[in-house]
């Protein structure tokens, strides 16, 4: 007997002692039993997002007292666990809720009972999704990523910026050997980012990390505010509140007898990457930067030319490309020269509003309610940090580092694309006189610094390189030539 089944004969059996008459035929008794164990098992769906496509998977499974349970897992984001909150599902009809990333999930099983057909809801905006009963999730393949005991020395290190008042979480590693050694901290690129910028299933900075402190050099990486075990409000940061964070790394370091304080050098990817020069500019202390996609342009015009190449290798017309355009240009004048907030807001909402009635009744349905869509467009148009990047100039802060630079950028970068940036950072660079430093587009390599077909953010979870070798040994070699050869 079923621990399921003996739940029930329980309940049949307290509604008798209590004096109640319910009858349940051996039809009903059956019918349910099967509703609710036709359910259980592993569901696998593929979700079609802007830019990519991510596999979504749920474990549906009952306790011992006969209540439905789940989680969500999303492999290509090397996310696992994610507690589902409610689990309904009855005539067929199955909704799966999650208050933590504020999504739900709504599908009709087929007749047969192999597949889910329904959408996932997020923020306003509704994808189709169906999902298919599996015996097993695929296994997401990383060969990179390093398997412990590793040959060397591993540390969970918190330290304060007092600045800010927070605390900041993160991991050392360093060589088994006699030091001190050359050090570089990394800088994740933009949103909230764990030590190992966990994207599409990859753990960069882990791998990256991972091959520096075999080649003699120490690791630095953290949590950003607000993420992990790190404290403080990231909704509320700036680029350069990051800079305070990465600034009280360098502090910490130097308090590492580990660590060469004369020899402490920062590598930032995409956003990162525009931090790393705010903070060289301020400290003496900083002995070397790395630039991994690093941002040359003004981040208008870096959203811009995002837009267009994203939008163009995901197939969409030239004519919804010249219309977006159209209304990011309406935006972002808008976010830059109102100073009211309240009415920037209703600004902001007409126009999303005369967005929305443009599209498609197709386009409509995909966005579903078009009030959690907008508010969910707002509150990240609106945030501190999007202003700033809007407005920023990084030219004017890389013409003022004396430090060596290495700046590179991969030949198939749609969201910093090489050429105009890594013209910009060369510009920058010579104008400020800076003589020690090297500019590398490599051509094969995307955002991420894979060795993709197109560059598109679409593959980054289907690629199974993290980061290319090439650009391994490239940093690597780059950063012993410039610290302990000295």
């Amino acid at each position: 007997m079923s621990k399921l089944t003996s739940y029930i004969l329980a309940i049949l059996i307290f509604f008798s002692l209590s004096g109640f008459i319910l009858t349940v035929s051996a039809q009903q008794l059956n019918n349910l039993l099967q509703e609710i164990t036709v359910i259980e098992g592993i569901w696998e769906g593929k979700l079609q997002v802007p830019g990519t496509e991510l596999r979504i998977v749920y474990c549906i499974t009952t306790t011992p007292e006969g209540k439905l349970i789940a989680s969500m897992d999303s492999p290509d984001q090397g996310v696992t666990g994610i507690p589902v909150d409610k689990v309904i599902f009855k005539d067929r009809s199955l909704r799966l809720e999650i208050k933590l990333i504020s999504g739900f999930f709504e599908g009709k099983m087929s007749e047969d009972f192999s597949l889910i057909e329904g959408s996932w809801q997020q923020s306003g905006v509704s994808f189709p999704l169906v999902l298919h009963r599996i015996e097993k999730p695929i296994e997401i393949k990383r060969p990179q990523e390093p398997e412990k005991p590793y040959p060397y020395h591993e540390k969970e290190v918190k330290y304060n910026n007092e600045q800010a008042q927070i605390t900041l979480a993160g991991t050392l590693t360093f060589p088994d050997a006699e030091g001190p050694f050359p050090a570089v901290i990394l800088i994740s690129g933009s949103g909230p980012q764990d030590r190992n910028e966990t994207v599409a299933g990859h753990r960069p900075f882990l791998v990256l990390a991972d091959y520096l402190t075999r080649q003699g050099i120490a690791v630095l990486r953290f949590d950003d505010r607000g993420v992990g075990e790190s404290t403080g409000d990231f909704s509320q940061a700036t680029s350069e509140d990051f800079a305070s964070d990465v600034l009280a790394g360098i502090a910490y370091l130097k308090t590492r007898k580990e660590i060469n304080s004369q020899q402490i050098g920062l590598l930032g990817h995409s956003e990162g990457g525009l931090i790393a020069p705010l903070v060289a500019v301020q400290s003496s202390d900083v002995a070397f930067i790395i630039l991994m996609a690093g941002p040359g342009l003004i981040g208008e015009d870096i959203l811009y030319l995002q837009s267009v190449l994203i939008s163009r290798a995901m197939g969409i017309s030239e004519e919804k490309i010249i219309r977006n355009q159209h209304y990011n240009e309406k935006i972002y004048t808008l976010i830059k020269e109102e100073e009211n907030a309240e009415i920037l807001r209703k600004e902001l909402y007409r126009i999303f509003t005369d967005y929305f009635d443009e599209l498609s009744e197709e386009e409509r349905d995909r966005i579903g309610n078009p009030e959690a869509y907008i508010n969910a467009q707002l509150q990240s148009l609106l945030s501190p940090w999007f202003k700033y990047f809007l407005t920023y100039d990084p030219k004017q802060t890389l013409s003022k580092v004396k430090c060596p630079v290495l700046a590179i950028n991969g030949g198939k970068d749609l969201q910093v694309p090489p050429v105009e940036n890594l013209n910009a950072i060369e510009e920058a660079l010579v104008a400020g006189g800076n003589q020690d430093f090297l500019i590398k587009e490599l051509e094969r390599l995307n955002h991420l610094f894979q060795t993709a077909e197109t560059g598109s953010p679409e593959e980054y979870a289907t690629i199974e390189e993290t980061i290319s070798p090439e650009v391994l040994k490239l940093i690597s070699d780059w950063i012993l030539a410039h610290t302990v050869a000295n």
